[in-house]
């Protein structure tokens, strides 16, 4: 997929990341939509994996430690072809297998349940240690939240994996700045977040989550950084593509009613068209 087509397809699971939440009623847009553009990446483009074989034993593996973000993964997942588009708007209803969180049991593609912040970075550790263990080549990511990293528990993986080595393991920290309660630097601040996990033996590279090329570049990078972890600060915009919702703490956890959705709607068919202009 080229640049253009990455950003065509991350709007359509930005469409899908609304939907989901307004169907539901309930959920976390505002950091789904930021890491949007990491997801489609990775997905499509980064990691081995095959919808057909969702289970095969060469997989990288991925590993939502901002379980909350769940939506974001279901429209990637749904557009890469795991399951049907259309189940996104079961989202958090009773009997779907699309919970509010990740359930690695009942969701095709759903390599590690999560939920609790802090514990998913631990969990892709000890998967990455596996695989060295195993000579084997898959490699594991995952995907922190920026207030995330105010866990302790994120801190005693990061110094386990840089001990260890773990060169194929890639943590991805959404940093849009913002928590449940505000900016991540007034509730308790993880700044610099870069020399944090430097001071942890990982190789760290700095990008702006929304640039293909920059995102590109990071996982080449990544893939090509031999003895020790990588963390990339991915800096992004909290509701990126929602016109109302972009830098607003409140959207954290609220799903957006008949109005705004349409709303929603209108701001990513309206970026979908100017993408297909180019």
């Amino acid at each position: 997929m080229d640049i253009l087509e990455l950003k065509k397809q991350a709007n359509e699971i930005r469409k899908g990341i609304v939907t989901a939440v307004h169907s539901a009623k309930s959920g976390h847009p505002g950091g789904s939509l930021s890491v949007a553009d990491i997801f489609t990446y990775l997905y499509f483009e980064e990691m081995n994996i095959d919808p057909k074989d969702p289970k095969k034993q060469d997989r990288d593996r991925f590993v939502l430690s901002k379980g909350h973000v769940a939506p974001a993964l279901y429209s990637t997942l749904a557009h890469r072809g795991y399951f049907p588009v259309s189940d996104l708007t079961t989202l958090r209803k009773v009997g779907s297998y699309l919970q509010g969180h990740p359930d690695m049991k009942g969701t095709k593609g759903v390599d590690m349940s999560s939920g609790s912040l802090g514990q998913g970075i631990s969990v892709a550790a000890g998967m990455a240690l596996s695989a060295k263990m195993s000579n084997e080549d898959y490699r594991v990511y995952t995907i922190l939240g920026d207030g995330e990293i105010q866990e302790g528990q994120v801190w005693e993986a990061a110094m386990f994996a840089g001990f260890r080595k773990l060169d194929n393991l890639v943590v991805i920290v959404d940093n849009n700045n913002l928590q449940i309660d505000g900016s991540i630097d007034k509730v308790c601040s993880p700044y610099p977040i870069d020399e944090k996990f430097k001071a942890f033996n990982f190789h760290v590279i700095n990008i702006d989550a929304h640039d293909f090329e920059q995102i590109k570049n990071a996982f080449d990078e990544a893939r090509n950084t031999k003895g020790m972890p990588t963390a990339i600060i991915a800096k992004s915009v909290k509701g990126k593509g929602v016109s109302f919702m972009e830098n607003e703490a409140k959207w954290h956890g609220s799903a957006p009613n008949d109005e705004q959705y349409e709303i929603a709607m209108k701001d990513l068919e309206k970026a979908g068209e100017a993408l297909c202009q180019k």
